[in-house]
């Protein structure tokens, strides 16, 4: 079975829904955010879409979300 691969904003929405869940709404995860992982070594591209967007791999993408979530939390004001 393939991994899901998703674009920047794609990722992003899922990430927000991850980490809604986790801080009670307070923390999102915008398009840009997902660059910033990636190009601080938190997240690896796994190829290109038909466009030569990055594409990203779901669990690629669950552990950099992960990573960072801690700091983004506290960012967000989350409890």
């Amino acid at each position: 079975m393939d991994t899901p691969r998703y674009t920047a904003p794609e990722a992003a929405r899922l990430a927000t829904r991850w980490r809604r869940a986790i801080s009670g709404g307070a923390a999102a995860v915008k398009p840009c955010t997902i660059r910033q992982w990636a190009s601080r070594g938190h997240l690896a591209a796994c190829g290109l879409d038909e466009h030569g967007r990055r594409l990203y791999a779901l669990p690629d993408l669950a552990q950099a979300e992960k990573k960072t979530r801690a700091r983004a939390l506290v960012l967000a004001g989350a409890p």
